[in-house]
Formats: structure tokens, C-alpha cells, sequence
């Protein structure tokens, strides 16, 4: 059974702490960083990779400053020597997939008002005529099922905005369980989708293909976070 642990935490600190989380992040991070133009994305940019870095840290015996990132062709970072992992983040909360597995696709999504014409637009033929048969009630649910388990596929595949997202359908309805019915030059069958939800509110779905094996999803919690902030802060 291959094993994914699903780390969850917040983004939201107070202004005195980012200082702490500055100084694990990279020069290129640090770059990026500067470049939001709202300070509250900012942050939460900063304890996002100071997060990852640090959860990663305690997988591979590194201090968070030292974990180095190769990069995908479309941007995707992984580890040369590591553990495969996948970052996603959403309404001021972070969640990070890790794995054995390689190329492990996450996504959560904070549920909030969205315009039928974003699905029409987005999903396949297929996803759109079933999500306009639920009831009003269940539609924006159905909606971010959707729109998770496609991000989560996107992502695991590593191609972003390169492949359209209506080349491939997934489930969306309730009760239905979270697969891929069809995607183009592939097996559908060849992947495991699983959904969950990582707060009340939020809706997250987890991408993976050729494993082999059933998947478990192994809930943590973001403490290490906190506990890495707390040992400096005594220093």
C-alpha cells in the first residue's frame, strides 16, 4: 500500500514572526516574494515555502534553509533525492502531499461563489452537463469537486495551464466516488483520484497515476511548523 502523508497548516502570522520564516526561504524565493504587491500575499507566500521547506526538511535530514528544489519544464519543483510532494493553498491554508510516489497532484479549494459561466467555460461537455443536472443546493460543491480533482490531475501530471482542462473528464456528483472517466492519450484507469476535506468549508482532492497499489492518506497536522518557529524563537 503506498502511503501519502497530507500535512495541513495555516498561513496567516503575525507581521514579527515573518522575519523567522524569511530567513529559510532561497535568494530566488525572497525575489518572488517582493514581488506581490498586496503584503497579506506576501506573507502568506513566505510561511507557504517556509512551511514546505520545513516539513521536507524532517524527511530528508536537511535544516529548512539547506533543501534544494530542482524545477520541472513547467515549473513544478521536486527533489533531486527526496521525497515526491505536491503544495497546494487556499482561503489562508496550506496543504502538502509526500510521498514515495513521484508525481503526487494536490488541490484544495476554500468553497466560495463562482459564476456558472467559470464551469461552462473550464470543464468538459461531459462534467458541465452533469453539473447542471444537481440541485441547486448541491451545485457549488459539485462544482469545486470538480474543479479540485482536475487541478489535482494537472498537477500531478506536472502541465499546468498547458493541457486543456477539457481534455479530460472526472466525477463530480454526490455519493459518486472521485475517479477520471476519461483523458485524452491515456488509461483513465491507470489513476487514483481520492477526495477529502481538510476543514469545514474547504474541498481537496489527490491525484496519482501507476501506482501499483491502494493509496492511504495519512493526516498530519502543521505542527512542526509551529514547533520549528518555537525552538528558534528560545534560541
Amino acid at each position: 500500500m503506498l502511503s501519502v502523508d497530507l500535512w495541513l497548516w495555516s498561513l496567516e502570522e503575525a507581521d514579527e514572526h515573518l522575519d523567522h520564516f524569511s530567513k529559510e526561504l532561497s535568494v530566488d524565493e525572497l525575489r518572488r516574494a517582493d514581488r506581490f504587491v498586496k503584503s497579506s500575499d506576501r506573507s502568506m507566500y513566505i510561511v507557504g515555502r517556509a512551511g514546505l521547506r520545513r516539513i521536507l526538511a524532517d524527511y530528508i535530514g536537511l535544516d529548512a534553509k539547506a533543501v534544494e528544489f530542482e524545477y520541472g519544464p513547467h515549473g513544478k519543483p521536486y527533489l533531486q533525492n527526496g521525497p515526491g510532494f505536491n503544495l497546494s493553498h487556499s482561503g489562508g491554508r496550506a496543504a502538502l502531499a509526500v510521498c514515495s510516489y513521484a508525481h503526487p497532484g494536490l488541490d484544495i479549494e476554500l468553497v466560495r461563489p463562482i459564476e456558472d459561466a467559470v464551469a461552462k467555460h473550464h470543464f468538459s461537455p461531459t462534467e458541465y452537463a452533469e453539473l447542471s443536472c444537481l440541485q441547486p443546493s448541491d451545485w457549488l460543491q459539485g462544482f469545486f469537486r470538480c474543479w479540485t480533482r482536475k487541478e489535482a490531475v494537472l498537477k500531478s501530471l506536472g502541465h499546468g495551464l498547458y493541457m486543456p482542462l477539457d481534455s479530460f473528464d472526472v466525477t463530480l456528483s454526490p455519493g459518486v466516488p472521485p475517479r477520471l472517466t476519461r483523458i485524452e492519450d491515456d488509461n483513465p484507469l491507470s489513476w487514483t483520484l481520492i477526495h477529502f476535506e481538510p476543514a469545514p468549508g474547504w474541498i481537496g482532492a489527490l491525484a496519482l497515476r501507476d501506482t501499483g497499489s491502494p493509496v492511504e492518506l495519512r493526516w498530519r497536522s502543521g505542527d512542526p511548523i509551529v514547533r520549528a518557529y518555537s525552538r528558534r524563537s528560545r534560541k
